[in-house]
């Protein structure tokens, strides 16, 4: 839509802007300054765009910088939802890059660009960079050249032919694959093949992507070329039967810290300085996420349970700024809601994701905070906050201690199947850290199988003298414990009731708050955990 609508709503433009804005920043970061020099908004609009973007829990403050918040994954997650692109054809990449020990992209056309939706990488100490969200230009790459071979020409006029791109598109439709031999950067080199629907159109390009100190072009082609082939026809085959259901709509982020519930309840609490209309059609864009393919305006305001004139108003405003697309079947989000910060949040890592809840936590307690994994018999803390008071635990991350005598380790230990956490408490030989370190086997047992009892882990004076620890698990989208988070703190500071009744609950917010931000960013994407 070229001709801006009537009913294009002001803020919801303004906040996408300032989003985006911040997206593009260095780390996902941007000062509120900048910002207003970037979008060319008033600096009081971008003080009450940012303020409502932070209490939806898609930005975070930091100082006068705006930071992209996991709350923002939501959006970017609604398009590959309803895409189903990553779902369906996502684990035919990871199997060819299993096959062929080289990396594996999904990518799609947006624009003069190529964005890429899903990636299967290898571990390498020369690692490929991409990630869902990024945008390449279409000269550059290999996806490129497939897609533009089905340009028209009057899609051609005006575009420039960098380093003879409408030669190397033409050479694609002829052959039906392209090959890019160090076009996107000196060393790297892909090939790529067309995945096409039941209709013949093409829905995106799958590379096979390495690195000339492995293979040069020539080599790489020839080697992938052939189960390249097979892996297209099983992407274009579950194309064929259909895509499965759609998952739900992420829910929008819990920021917590206002009163009320939802848009309403925001404003009700800040009044003018609470944009709704900017929060509604967020919702609505969040509700593409529960329907594959067109979804119709009467679903989509069912889903964001707003009013269908406010919800046509929101997507008439999506549409305008080329988030949205209107078929005659209904409205199809775009690949462009990637570039609201998807990128950047798909690399967030486990204690990126975690730190700023554990800031918030050791604020409210004053006593220090941790996040650790389990590694072999032990944990590892990957994540910490010090507490404010004199004295404090003073632990730092990287630390590695003993599962069995710390309260993180018997959360991590409880969530175990039955047959493997009893197979690395048989193989234990638990020392005596102090006197009251438990060191019997079925004391053990009988402590870890009461943690997963009742869901918190306590630990008094086993790992240290005067040391007690309380620790709950930390959740993966799909339930997994893939972590736990504790509060350690002085022993003879308050009864142990007080400090369950004091500390636990907290303890649990803050798990559920980290465990929200990981379902969000690992929807589609592993998050590592250091």
């Amino acid at each position: 839509m070229t001709t801006r609508p009537r009913e294009v709503v002001g803020p919801l433009e303004r906040g996408l802007a300032v989003l985006e804005a911040v997206a593009a920043g260095d780390g996902g970061r941007r000062g509120l300054g900048d910002l207003a020099r970037t979008t060319g908004l008033a600096r009081s609009t971008v003080d009450r765009v940012a303020t409502t973007l932070t209490v939806l829990g898609v930005l975070r403050a930091e100082g006068r910088d705006l930071l992209l918040a996991p709350g923002a994954a939501g959006l970017g997650n609604a398009y590959l939802d309803s895409c189903g692109l990553p779902a369906l054809l996502g684990p035919h990449a990871a199997a060819l890059a299993e096959l062929l020990d080289e990396a594996v992209s999904l990518a799609v056309p947006d624009g003069d660009g190529v964005r890429f939706l899903a990636q299967a990488n290898r571990r390498r100490a020369m690692a490929i960079a991409f990630r869902p969200g990024d945008l390449l230009p279409a000269a550059g790459c290999a996806p490129g050249a497939l897609f533009a071979a089905g340009w028209d020409e009057e899609r051609w006029t005006g575009h420039p032919d960098d380093a003879g791109f409408r030669a190397r598109a033409a050479r694609a439709r002829e052959r039906g694959v392209a090959v890019d031999d160090q076009l996107i950067e000196p060393g790297l080199v892909s090939v790529a093949l067309p995945v096409r629907d039941p209709a013949g159109a093409v829905v995106c390009a799958v590379s096979v992507v390495s690195h000339t100190s492995r293979r040069d072009a020539g080599a790489l082609e020839a080697l992938a070329l052939p189960p390249l082939r097979d892996t297209v026809a099983a992407m274009e085959a579950a194309l064929a039967t259909g895509p499965a259901p759609a998952p739900g709509p992420d829910p929008a982020p819990d920021p917590g810290g206002a009163a009320g519930s939802g848009a309403a309840g925001f404003k009700e609490e800040l009044g003018s300085g609470f944009l709704q209309s900017l929060a509604r059609g967020l919702d609505v864009l969040r509700a593409f996420g529960a329907v594959r393919g067109p979804a119709r305006l009467t679903d989509l305001a069912r889903l964001s349970g707003l009013p269908r004139a406010t919800a046509r108003r929101s997507l008439l405003t999506l549409c305008h700024l080329g988030y949205v697309r209107e078929d005659a079947d209904g409205f199809v989000p775009l690949p462009r809601v990637l570039a609201l910060g998807h990128a950047r949040l798909s690399a967030l890592t486990l204690p990126e994701i975690a730190t700023p809840h554990l800031v918030r936590l050791v604020r409210s307690v004053r006593e220090s905070a941790s996040v650790a994994v389990l590694d072999g018999d032990d944990i590892r803390y990957v994540a910490r906050v010090a507490g404010s008071r004199l004295l404090h635990i003073d632990i730092v991350v990287g630390t590695r201690l003993p599962a069995y005598a710390t309260s993180m380790g018997r959360v991590l230990l409880a969530a175990l199947p039955e047959a493997e956490r009893d197979a690395r408490l048989g193989r234990l030989v638990p020392e005596a850290l102090t006197p009251r370190t438990l060191t019997g086997a079925g004391e053990l047992r009988g402590a870890v199988a009461a943690t997963a009892e009742r869901g918190f882990g306590w630990v008094e004076e086993e790992l240290e003298e005067g040391l007690r620890s309380i620790a709950v698990p930390v959740r993966d989208g799909a339930g997994r414990v893939v972590a736990a988070l504790n509060v350690a703190l002085n022993a003879g500071r308050c009864s142990p009731e007080e400090s369950l009744a004091t500390l636990l609950p907290q303890l649990r917010e803050a798990s559920g708050r980290i465990s929200a931000d990981l379902a969000a960013v690992g929807r589609h994407t592993p998050v590592p955990t250091a």
